[in-house]
């Protein structure tokens, strides 16, 4: 049976749903997702994922999972905290012996990059209320995967990808588009989702830079933009001063009265490479 005929022989996703007692728990940021063609755009959103081992977070009754399995991944790693997850993922796991691995974990806790051999992807829905610091504990060791597929609510994905001198430009867009490329692939509706969010969804997708920082260089980069953008609407030289304020702007050339959302992620490098560990 080939991976796509052992998908169609499972039962419809809201069957999962029921058998489990599936209701989405506003505390784990949960909105399933169980449009399959939608996932199905996800899954291709990652690229070719033949011989590469997936690793997705937050699975929930499985809808991104069959579509991930459906492809020539070599295989599946699934993390999820709820128990219920666990339960539906192991029906699926036994319905796709040996591709799919099931991790009953808190994602936040877990070095995700030590579950699979490289080549290695995250492909997510990731649940709303970890969406981020998952992100920043990923970019901390972005030289790990080849590329990480992540759908978030749509305010999120935008900062992710925002432009020096937008509004949406902050830490998230420096820390991101450092160490990685950066695009909104997919705009994904409320009523997609059960339970419907009150706000649209986005995949991003990004793409590891060859060259990334060493652990040392990206807290510096973590601690220039905690004090850059902590107070946006001060001048750099008051906003960074505990960090050496307009002499550590002077050394990096950069105009002391300017404010964080003007620098793009060049000057940021270089303030974080003056600033050291």
């Amino acid at each position: 049976m080939t991976h796509a005929q052992a998908a169609k022989a499972l039962p419809p996703i809201r069957d999962v749903i029921a058998r489990h007692g599936f209701r989405a728990k506003h505390a784990l940021g949960q909105h399933f997702l169980l449009d399959l063609n939608l996932t199905a755009r996800i899954a291709a959103i990652a690229g070719d994922l033949d011989g590469r081992h997936v690793i997705e977070v937050g699975p929930g009754p499985g809808g991104l999972t069959r579509a991930l399995l459906a492809t020539s991944a070599a295989s599946v790693t699934a993390i999820e905290i709820d128990p219920r997850g666990v339960a539906a993922m192991d029906e699926l796991a036994a319905a796709h012996p040996g591709r799919l691995a099931v991790v009953a974990a808190d994602a936040l806790k877990v070095d995700v990059a030590a579950l699979v051999p490289a080549p290695r992807q995250i492909v997510a829905n990731l649940p709303y209320n970890v969406g981020t610091p998952l992100l920043v504990g990923w970019l901390r060791q972005a030289a790990a995967f080849e590329r990480l597929t992540l759908m978030f609510q749509e305010e999120v994905a935008q900062r992710i990808a925002a432009a020096p001198g937008t509004s949406a430009y902050g830490r998230l867009s420096v820390l991101t588009q450092w160490t990685c490329t950066a695009a909104l692939a997919l705009r994904i509706p409320p009523e997609a989702f059960t339970p419907p969010p009150k706000v649209h969804s986005a995949v991003v997708r990004l793409i590891p830079r060859p060259q990334q920082p060493d652990p040392a260089l990206f807290a510096a980069m973590e601690r220039l933009t905690q004090h850059a953008f902590g107070q946006r609407r001060k001048m750099l030289r008051a906003a960074l001063k505990p960090l050496g304020g307009e002499d550590l702007l002077r050394r990096a050339g950069i105009e002391p009265t300017r404010r964080a959302e003007t620098l793009n992620i060049a000057e940021f490098d270089g303030l974080a490479r003056l600033l050291g560990p």
